[in-house]
């Protein structure tokens, strides 16, 4: 039990290790026992898995313990993207809980508990639980029941609320999707062949070790996809990650679009063709370039922690026009505060065919529009011990100085956050949350910046 731990998106752990039957069972006593204390046994929970090793078998195992706890529980009658199972947590108001590892390696598998307003669990719910987890559970003489369900059905219908399908089949342009062996096979091609949308795809079937690479859409990762578009004239490129909430754009040049770019196209997106109004929502992580469109828009900016869960409850607390990270997460207004790289995926084929124009004219409108570009890195330094992590970013939080750039601000909402006062440059510190390491982020808009900055580490 000692070996249980929920960080900002659920418990992962490797399966026939710490991922075992034993502790599973430990982790389901106490979603169980929150769900009752909060809501009662008349609370229905939803189980879904995606298509990872065993991910089936430990999710018919937890149904079967709820219901002896007395719950209601709908378990998934197939691989279900956590999006898709997060919607029908709040259209059927109801807990849900999702066994995924998201984009982690093959091996490892995951428990993510998703509360009925449809987002991440925020910290309160997530300390609730790890106490849950050592303290006795029963509820005496109870019997609910298990029914497998289809949860897509819901799903499509709410997201054609949302996307102008119409628009998007009368657009010129060549999809390619990679299913990446993940989730999001049967949904996002789905939504496209109902709507009679034509597209390409590859590794369009379900494979635990998916395909002997990582389940991340990020172009390591997406070789495959990124020849293909560059094969194709006029073709755009799309994948997600294991469980379908990030996502993955590969431009008609065949590069990676980063998840900082999409956010402000979007945003630029859903003010001009779709007149939201609002706020937007990132993470303290996210780039200077979603500040500068805000700016530019006259919107709102309202900045997080890093992790979804800390945008998903700032979306339920302000109803932005759309919220995202820099790690390929989003949602906007009208959806829930979950991150959906399917939705994602879909509002960036509705903004090209709005604009009718290809996603490289799109960037290159961004950065016109902006008047400068922005170049992102990071990196990991490993510490002997997490002893070391408070003193270091304690000295970090002193610093008027790194290099040659000058402090002008300093942010301690999640690490330590350094603004330069050539107001395009900054630099980040934060703990990883669960090994002795220090996650660094830097930002600028001059490459030779972003490399100095980066030198100061090794020194």
């Amino acid at each position: 039990m000692g070996n249980i731990k929920f960080g900002t998106d659920g418990w992962r752990a490797v399966v026939g290790k710490d991922f075992n039957e034993e502790n599973v069972r430990t982790v389901t006593k106490a979603v169980g026992k929150y769900v009752f204390d909060n809501f009662g046994s008349e609370k229905k929970i939803i189980i879904g898995y995606d298509p990872r090793n065993k991910a089936l078998d430990f999710a018919q195992q937890t149904a079967e313990q709820l219901a002896e706890y007395g719950f209601e529980v709908l378990l998934s009658d197939k691989v279900i993207p956590t999006p898709v199972l997060a919607y029908n947590a709040k259209h059927l108001n109801a807990c849900a809980v999702m066994f995924t590892a998201s984009h982690n390696p093959p091996e490892y598998l995951g428990i993510k508990f998703i509360p009925d307003y449809a987002g991440p669990a925020t910290s309160d719910i997530t300390d609730e639980l790890m106490y849950n987890l050592a303290v006795p559970f029963k509820n005496q003489g109870a019997c609910g029941s298990v029914v497998k369900y289809n949860f897509a059905p819901d799903y499509f219908a709410h997201i054609e609320k949302l996307i102008d399908f119409g628009k998007i089949k009368s657009f010129d342009k060549n999809i390619i999707f990679d299913g990446l062996y993940a989730a999001s096979i049967g949904y996002f091609d789905k939504l496209l062949d109902i709507h009679g949308i034509k597209y390409d795809s590859l590794h369009m079937f379900h494979d635990v070790n998916f395909g002997g690479g990582m389940p991340e859409p990020k172009p390591k990762y997406l070789k495959e996809l990124i020849e293909k578009v560059k094969a194709a004239p006029n073709s755009v490129g799309f994948a997600n990650d294991g469980d379908s909430d990030r996502f993955g754009v590969i431009n008609e040049n065949g590069e990676y679009v980063s998840p900082n770019e999409i956010i402000a196209i979007l945003l630029i997106h859903l003010t001009k063709n779709k007149g939201l109004k609002g706020a937007l929502v990132k993470t303290v992580g996210a780039s200077l370039l979603l500040n500068k469109i805000s700016e530019k828009l006259g919107v709102e900016l309202i900045e997080t922690a890093v992790g979804f869960k800390h945008v998903g409850e700032a979306m339920r607390k302000y109803n932005p026009i759309i919220g995202g990270e820099e790690s390929g997460g989003l949602s906007i207004r009208g959806h829930i505060p979950e991150k959906d790289g399917i939705l994602a995926n879909l509002l960036i084929l509705e903004a090209m065919a709005y604009e009718n124009k290809s996603l490289v004219e799109l960037q290159k409108e961004l950065y016109d529009f902006v008047g400068c570009k922005f170049y992102n890195d990071r990196v990991d330094k490993k510490l002997e011990n997490v002893d070391y992590i408070k003193p270091l970013l304690k000295d970090y939080e002193c610093k008027k100085q790194i290099g040659n750039f000058k402090v002008k601000n300093t942010d301690t909402k999640d690490g330590v956050k350094l603004y330069f006062d050539d107001n395009t440059s900054w630099m980040l510190v934060r703990p990883s949350g669960t090994e002795p390491l220090l996650r660094i982020y830097f930002e600028s808009d001059d490459l030779k910046k972003l490399e100095e900055l980066k030198s100061y580490l090794s020194k």
